[in-house]
């Protein structure tokens, strides 16, 4: 059987599988303008926009997560140069199979005029060997490599391979973008569910495209599993409602809407079950919003804040854990980000608390609000100049470091000498800080 003819077999084979394929294969954009998302990407003047306009193949590797588009991008390429196209997975394959690749490319280029763009899912899979394999013909043209990861290719991909590609950084998609992904295949006639007569309610809309977690392929896989289990009534229309689409993905719809009451009551109670030293509620809380939805890093967030106003100096780790429980979700993102959140979480919960720096900025705030700019006190004034001098700017300061690190002198405006704003609490290392500040201030005869 010749080349062309088993191609033609090929197609035909694959066309006949498409119309039985799930719907987010049947659904697959097969240019940039039905392309949702990516807008960085994909918009007019952008990398990939400009690549495929002026016909122009590089090397390439996706980073993103998964269901965001990575696949598709490479065949919309692929199909733009007018180039042989081979689907390679890193996880089923090996330097073998590398090689009939190479082989079959090098055929196309002689016989055909075709270049080949290999795309190459999962290529953090690949051991460097297998990477290796690569580099020549990547080198030379015989291929165009087009690699896949959800993992930080820096760390994944070899140096000499990652010297010889462009990394493209594809973004979570938006529930705005998956709700568009949804409503094109619920329109869509010829590939889509458009002929089904399909109507379905806005809660259960709502709830699939939050449930796919910025994934295409879960969202357009939940949205015909859930028009299937509905039979038509006898005008032919299917109705999805929020049980139907509860049962076909086999998840609760939990009462929590980003924007409304319920995300604020949740939030509260997260926040107040830390500020109560309840780890067992604290978790459960986080749980719940992670659940429904909810942006990790919003609760990375409050959680930083809550380090500094609700334990302060008790321990001052907190905040350090808290920006390291960020970053850490920012690393790895979901779904195994939920770890390092409730390592944060326990520890915040289980810590000393103290609000006494939190009150003191809003005490001191009063004040300044109450009775605006007072005088700076001379003997802190910055001099740099011979007239600042002369007029007494600095005169009589003690460099602190040149007495143990400590002088009696005071630092307040004149008007707020007897103020006190911050006040340690008893708990943790809040209660060093406060027997310090009161062998200070006896010496500076503040106190008796």
């Amino acid at each position: 059987m010749t080349l062309k003819k088993l191609q033609k077999d090929l197609f035909d084979t694959k066309t006949r599988a498409i119309k039985k394929a799930p719907l987010a294969d049947r659904m697959r954009p097969r240019d940039l303008k039905d392309f949702v998302g990516q807008e960085h990407l994909v918009g007019d003047g952008k990398i990939l926009h400009r690549l495929v306009e002026n016909k122009e193949l590089v090397s390439l590797i996706f980073w993103g997560p998964p269901g965001v588009g990575k696949t598709t991008l490479a065949f919309i390429i692929a199909q733009a140069m007018d180039a042989h196209f081979v689907s390679f997975s890193a996880v089923l394959s090996g330097v073998k199979d590398i090689r009939g690749v190479i082989e079959d490319a090098k055929e196309q280029l002689k016989f055909y005029g075709k270049k080949t763009i290999l795309f190459v899912d999962e290529i953090h899979r690949f051991n460097k060997a297998q990477q290796d394999a690569f580099l020549h013909h990547v080198e030379d043209g015989t291929i165009t490599l087009v690699g896949a990861t959800t993992e930080n290719p820096s760390f994944e991909v070899n140096a000499p391979l990652l010297s010889r590609c462009k990394v493209l950084v594809l973004e979570r998609l938006t529930d705005g973008h998956i709700k568009v992904i949804m409503t094109n295949a619920l329109t869509d006639k010829d590939r889509g569910l458009g002929n089904l007569n399909v109507e379905i309610q806005n809660d259960a809309f709502d709830f699939l495209a939050r449930l796919a977690q910025g994934d295409a392929r879960v969202a357009l896989n939940s949205l015909e599993a859930a028009v299937m289990l509905v039979k038509p009534d006898q005008a032919g229309k299917r109705m999805v409602t929020l049980e139907t689409a509860q049962e076909a993905i086999q998840r609760k719809a939990l009462l929590y809407d980003k924007g409304g009451e319920e995300h604020y009551n949740v939030i509260s109670a997260f926040i107040k079950s830390m500020r109560g030293s309840d780890p067992d509620a604290a978790l459960y809380w986080l749980a719940r919003m992670l659940d429904a939805g909810e942006d990790p890093l919003f609760v990375a967030r409050r959680m930083i804040i809550f380090a500094s106003e609700d334990i302060g100096n008790a321990d001052p780790h907190a905040i350090q854990l808290a920006i390291a429980v960020k970053d850490a979700f920012d690393f790895i993102g979901m779904p195994e980000g939920w770890i390092p959140l409730a390592q944060g979480v326990t520890y915040l919960a289980c810590a000393p608390k103290s609000n006494a720096s939190y009150m003191a900025y809003l005490t001191a705030l009063k004040d300044v609000r109450e009775k605006g700019a007072l005088p700076v006190p001379f003997h802190i004034r910055n001099a740099p100049t011979p007239l600042m001098k002369d007029l007494g700017y600095g005169m009589g300061y003690k460099y602190p470091h040149s007495f143990g690190g400590y002088t009696e002198q005071v630092s307040l405006p004149d008007e707020l000498q007897d103020r006190e704003y911050y006040k340690p609490t008893e708990n943790g290392f809040d209660k060093e800080i406060k027997e310090r500040l009161i062998r200070f201030k006896k010496n500076r005869n503040l106190i008796k």
